[in-house]
């Protein structure tokens, strides 16, 4: 829990006012108004890098933190990802304490986690649940997803907070939860440490997340019949390609089937993108791939991601 803030947003934005006529043509005068906002965060180092979500901090024009504490420290912003609703803060405080992390801890589904967080404007609530599913993803806009399912209660100010295991260990970054329609209840989510943990280091050393790009889109795949009668138990379709891009230069072309990565199967579009992501730029991979009924073996040199 010491290793947990609150956070504090404020902003003035313009929003959209009463309707104005004049001359026969209607318009809004748009009016100055002030928004707050609450969230979580985690600090991952002594000397005052903070990850939180990027939804909590966004368009914020003053960020501040409050520690466990009840100090209230103004805090940086050293930089976001949207593509994964991640945010890394600063404060300029030394000591800190740290969350503590355990990459080789495997995530198991039936696991007992607690989540902690800002909840409902109350610092540092802890809630209880267990790993409901692994690897969940489609869930929302964010290009890359990989979340941890938790029935832990995750509300309105947990976003940004700590998803621990009972070993007291840093599992996910809380990050969003389905709201309560058609009797759906405590259905939560995290980010997984490893990814968001490399998505703050990259931020940090460059100011942006470097991803690996293949210049295509991709969708699931049915089981379907071949033509030989036996049914594809693999893949995903390529929708569309990027002309000049990295699978264009491959060979690779719109109705193409992929499927292996590295040599590794592949059946989940989102889980192949989330892959492709992250190869640095300049990594060559190796992509077999199906057309009609020839199956061949084309390689890819991924370039940085445009943005978005």
């Amino acid at each position: 829990a010491p290793a947990v803030v609150s956070i504090n947003t404020r902003s003035v934005l313009p929003v959209p006012g009463p309707q104005v006529s004049r001359s026969g043509s209607a318009f809004y005068l748009y009016q100055l108004r002030r928004f707050v906002n609450e969230g979580s965060g985690v600090i991952f180092s002594e000397d005052g890098y903070i990850l939180t979500n990027y939804h909590v901090i966004r368009q914020a024009q003053q960020i501040s933190i409050v520690l466990w504490d009840d100090r209230i420290i103004p805090a940086q912003l050293i930089g976001s990802d949207p593509a994964t609703d991640l945010a890394v803060l600063k404060v300029e405080l030394d000591g800190l304490p740290v969350a503590t992390i355990n990459p080789k801890r495997e995530i198991r589904v039936g696991d007992v986690v607690l989540a902690i967080g800002n909840s409902l404007g109350l610092s540092h609530t802890v809630s209880m649940g267990i790993v409901s599913a692994i690897g969940r993803n489609n869930l929302s806009s964010l290009l890359y997803q990989d979340f941890i399912q938790t029935d832990a209660a995750i509300n309105v100010g947990n976003s940004g907070g700590a998803l621990v295991n009972t070993h007291g260990e840093l599992i996910g970054i809380n990050a969003r939860r389905i709201e309560a329609t058609e009797n759906a209840e405590n259905i939560g989510f995290a980010i997984p440490v490893g990814l968001a943990a490399d998505v703050m280091r990259q931020i940090i050393d460059y100011g942006e997340v470097r991803r690996g790009w293949l210049g295509a889109s991709y969708s699931n795949l049915r089981p379907a019949q071949q033509p030989d009668g036996s049914l594809l138990q693999h893949g995903i379709g390529v929708k569309e390609v990027q002309r000049d891009g990295p699978a264009w230069n491959a060979g690779i072309r719109q109705g193409d089937i992929i499927l292996s990565l590295n040599g590794e199967p592949v059946s989940d579009a989102a889980r192949f993108l989330l892959s492709i992501s992250l190869s640095p730029p300049g990594t060559r991979v190796e992509l077999e791939v199906q057309r009609g009924n020839v199956v061949s073996q084309v390689y890819a040199d991924l370039i940085q991601q445009p943005p978005l």
